[in-house]
C-alpha cells in the first residue's frame, strides 16, 4: 500500500478529508475482518493503513482548528 503524504493533504478540502477518513477507516476494518478470518496477505497493510488514517485524521483536526479561529 501506498502512503499519503502530509503535504498532498494539506491541499484538500475538509469535505473531501472527511470522505477520505471515512474510506481508510473502513478499509481497515475489513482488512481486521480478514485478519481474524485468516485471509489477510499481508499483516503489513494493516500497520500501513493504520498510519494513513493517522495522518488524514492529524491533517483535518489541523484544518478544523485553522478554520474555528
Amino acid at each position: 500500500m501506498k502512503g499519503t503524504k502530509p503535504s498532498e493533504l494539506r491541499e484538500k478540502s475538509l469535505e473531501e478529508l472527511t470522505r477520505l477518513a471515512r474510506e481508510k477507516e473502513e478499509n481497515l476494518f475489513n482488512l481486521k475482518i480478514r485478519q481474524a478470518a485468516g485471509t489477510l496477505e499481508s499483516v503489513a497493510d494493516l500497520s500501513s493503513l493504520r498510519r494513513d488514517l493517522a495522518r488524514v485524521k492529524t491533517v483535518l483536526t489541523e484544518k478544523t482548528a485553522q478554520a474555528n479561529k
